[in-house]
Formats: C-alpha cells, structure tokens, sequence
C-alpha cells in the first residue's frame, strides 16, 4: 500500500505529498495490525454501502439500495451476491401481485464484520491523530 502511494505521488505531483514519516507511521500502523482484520470483502466501495445501509434500515429492496448507492442492476447484484455468498446479508425473493421483489437485511455475520472493520477503520484514524 506504501509502495502504491509512493507511484501515485510521483506520478502526480498534484497530489497531496505525503512527507516520508507519515509514510513511515502508517506502515508502522498496517504491520503491527492484523491484515485479516480489514475486511477486504467489504472494504469495497459498493458492498461497504450496502452493508451499512442495511446496517441502519431493517431491510431495503433491490430498487432502493440501487437508489441509495446510485449504481447499476449489474453492479448492485454482482457485489450483493458477494456479500450473500459470504453470508454477510441475507437475500428474500418474493412477488407482490406479479411484479418481483428482491429484499435485503443485514446477517448477524455481516453486522460482526461491519463492526470489526471500522474498529480497525477508527484505530487506524486515532493512530494517525495522536501522532
């Protein structure tokens, strides 16, 4: 990930500068963590969004999480069903008169993981505060 920001900012010298201590602490802060700990699964801008929406509302239909995340039927069920598969949310199929409906809630399994990563998100804000 350091190795990354280091191209981007070479590459674009518009970009903030990221001096070499701060580099240096937030690879400090990455190896003393468990790498398993982020949740690469839902660290993904999409599935993150339906997880934590799901995480505040009961439950929410294909139509309206498409609506909230402003994405499209292909990319909202391709990164729902990574988060089905995972048993992270659960997916209930149903008709109201003879038009589908898809429903979405939160799995307990996906509320834990959602939990864990932003403890790991939020200590890795603090760290990078306190210094």
């Amino acid at each position: 990930m350091v190795a990354k920001n280091n191209v981007l900012h070479k590459d674009h010298p518009s970009a903030c500068p990221a001096d070499s201590e701060d580099l240096r602490v937030v690879h400090a802060i990455l190896s003393k963590s468990d790498p398993a700990k982020l949740d690469r699964l839902i660290h993904e801008r999409i599935r993150l969004g339906i997880v934590s929406a799901l995480a505040v509302n009961e439950t929410l239909t294909f139509n309206e999480l498409k609506k909230i995340l402003n994405t499209t039927d292909g990319n909202l069920s391709v990164h729902a069903r990574k988060l089905e598969e995972a048993q992270y949310i659960v997916c209930v199929k149903s008709f109201e008169g003879r038009i589908p409906k898809t429903e979405y809630r939160l799995a307990p399994e996906g509320r834990c993981a959602l939990e864990r990563y932003l403890s790991h998100m939020e200590a890795l804000i603090q760290a990078m505060k306190g210094r």
